[in-house]
């Protein structure tokens, strides 16, 4: 099983590098997002004097890093349609393989890529931080992976809900921008009607985006157990959901 799992994943990397658009869409334009916007934003977030005034800015890193998730699940609903569609994901589950080896290598894909763009993050920008200025890229980068793998399994449900290849990405994105903006992102979610803030509570991205912050901020994982057991049920929820619904032909 291992054997067949590293194969295809080997695999699916090499047939990823081959579009070199999606190499560029996935790794190169976070990066090059990072380090244009490093050159005016503030990184160290500001003191909160009210409700609003912690969001007078938002935290560039976890931002890019949300973007790398998103662009990190519309490249597998993408994968997914294509394959559905091609017939591919058929014959693949006509092997000796079984169907959860052949979707863990998919998500053990998107996690090495999401790894590989997080270290040219940190190789890009690590010049525009303050000398003596301590960025916790590993614990962040880990953060990021747990969060990545968490909202994939949204990815999952997506693309078993896609009739064509065709329309991937834009379902895709319409869903998914939505969760985006009501993450605690861009404004604080207590602010949101009741029914509003009930609803981010069963979006990963929620979870993702508190976790992120605070591990940026010099957090320990002691005080984001919470956020990891949310991400972790999530996933378990949304991957049982997908599992009921999602079509191989």
């Amino acid at each position: 099983m291992l054997h067949g799992l590293w194969k295809l994943t080997w695999i699916e990397i090499k047939v990823f590098l081959r579009e070199p658009m999606g190499a560029v869409g996935t790794i190169v334009v976070p990066v090059l997002l990072f380090v244009a916007l490093g050159r005016f934003a503030i990184f160290k977030p500001a003191t909160p004097s009210s409700v609003l005034s912690g969001y007078s800015h938002i935290n560039l890193a976890v931002l890019v890093s949300i973007l790398i998730s998103v662009s990190t699940v519309l490249s597998l609903v993408t994968i997914i349609s294509i394959y559905r569609e091609g017939g591919i994901l058929k014959r693949l589950r006509a092997t000796p393989l079984r169907p959860q080896t052949i979707l863990s290598a998919h998500v053990i894909v998107k996690l090495i890529l999401t790894a590989v763009t997080m270290a040219l993050m940190f190789l890009a920008g690590k010049n525009y931080f303050p000398p003596g200025v301590h960025v916790p890229w590993f614990s962040f980068t880990i953060a990021l992976l747990l969060s990545t793998w968490s909202i994939l399994s949204i990815g999952f449900l997506i693309a078993s809900m896609v009739p064509t290849a065709r329309f991937a990405q834009p379902l895709g994105a319409i869903i998914l921008y939505p969760m985006v903006a009501f993450s605690g992102l861009f404004f604080p979610l207590e602010i949101l009607p009741p029914v509003f803030r009930a609803i981010t509570r069963i979006i990963p991205f929620t979870y993702a985006v508190n976790l992120l912050n605070g591990i940026w901020n010099g957090d320990g994982w002691l005080p984001h157990l919470g956020d990891v057991a949310a991400l972790v049920i999530l996933f378990l929820i949304f991957t049982a959901l997908s599992a009921r619904v999602f079509r191989w032909e």
